[in-house]
């Protein structure tokens, strides 16, 4: 399973496994619910964001 994530207000949390990456405040990433992204939730670096929601496609036909 995965979650939606955002870095909690003025941090930068290290990704798991890839130590020069970071999660920001910014944008929402998704991430496996392991056991490091659990606790980050638990001590608050982290808080549940909704997934983007992508811009819907336009299906109005212009005039040829």
């Amino acid at each position: 399973m995965t979650m939606w994530v955002k870095a909690n207000a003025g941090l930068k949390v290290p990704m798991e496994g890839k130590p020069n990456d970071y999660i920001t405040e910014d944008v929402a990433i998704e991430v496996p619910d392991s056991a490091y992204y659990l606790r980050r939730l638990a001590d608050g670096d982290v808080v549940l964001a909704d997934a983007p929601v992508a811009p819907k496609a336009s299906t109005s036909k212009g005039s040829e």
